[in-house]
């Protein structure tokens, strides 16, 4: 491990469990649909990792009692509803305990905690279709495998963390999306776009220009870690660049730039190597796409933050 930065198997060698904990953290993103303010760019819909793992902002209790959380605790392998109040429920995350029992053990104790509560069961973005409280197909859980996919997306969270602070523009927190499975934060020039489907999530999320930058820990379609960088809407000439560090590339399949986990892991210091990579990235998506420069440059801390 250098700098805490793990190593991490392809996905292929772990796709049971990272497939529990995708299903398990779309149980979080369904309380924050139900619960939620709506907020533009579905923002409302996106977790948090924390120091903990995956959580959700604190929701509104349906009977007005206050606010509810619920976790996927990583660090003590359990999941977890908590009222502000103080009152707890937690289920032990182990191997055999499925998907659907979590689910219908959350959902039942916010009840219990905070009245009248119904949940869109439909898993989201997914290859599976069984509803998250039937699922008992989800249920290979290797504490092991877990925390060292904590470990690199705490990692990752931290990078992008550093590569949005600065930027004077509208943009997002550090996201959890439960969906996709990934972690993102979205810069935002202030201009409007065209979506680019009526699908629903592509038209209320994909509704501004803006360029993203993330980390997924790998999925079916592209079998390992890796940062990934695209804008919306992407103009001719955005795939031609070549950004640092080195092994920085586009992959014309997923349309985005790629820095895999394992190259950055590879570089004299994993951090720096991601940084130049987000940095990289936004400079070529803000020339290309025309952004104001002044606003760009803020994103290199032109003017600094602090003073």
């Amino acid at each position: 491990m250098a700098s805490g930065w793990p190593t991490l198997p392809a996905y292929e060698q772990w796709s049971e469990t990272c497939d529990t904990v995708h299903a398990l953290t779309q149980v979080l993103g369904k309380f924050a649909v139900a619960l939620a303010p709506p907020e533009p760019e579905l923002q409302h819909a996106a977790l948090r990792l924390t120091a903990r793992g995956w959580e959700t902002l604190a929701l509104p209790a349906p009977d007005g009692s206050g606010a509810l959380v619920v976790t996927l605790d990583l660090r003590a392998h359990e999941a977890q509803v908590e009222h502000s109040d103080g009152r707890t429920h937690r289920v032990a995350l182990a191997p055999g305990v499925t998907v659907g029992t979590v689910t219908r053990e959350l959902l039942q104790a916010a009840r219990t905690f905070a009245g009248a509560l119904e949940l869109n069961p439909a898993p989201q973005e997914v290859a599976w279709s069984v509803p998250l409280d039937k699922d008992d197909e989800h249920a290979s859980y290797d504490p092991a495998l877990v925390s060292s996919y904590f470990a690199a997306a705490t990692q990752a969270a931290l990078v992008l963390g550093a590569f949005r602070a600065p930027y004077r523009g509208r943009s997002t927190p550090v996201n959890a999306w439960w969906g996709s499975f990934d972690l993102a934060v979205n810069l935002f020039s202030g201009e409007p776009a065209d979506p680019p489907s009526r699908d629903f999530i592509m038209r209320n999320a994909m509704d501004a220009q803006e360029v993203a930058v993330g980390w997924w820990p790998g999925d079916a379609r592209y079998g390992r870690a890796a940062f990934y960088a695209y804008a919306h809407p992407a103009p001719d000439g955005f795939a031609a660049a070549t950004l640092a560090p080195p092994a920085s590339r586009w992959d014309g399949d997923l349309g985005e730039y790629v820095l895999d986990w394992d190259d950055a892991l590879s570089a004299s210091d994993p951090r720096e190597a991601a940084l130049s990579f987000a940095r990289a990235a936004f400079r070529h998506a803000c020339a290309v796409c025309g952004w104001d420069a002044t606003l760009a440059g803020s994103a290199d801390s032109s003017p600094p933050p602090l003073v």
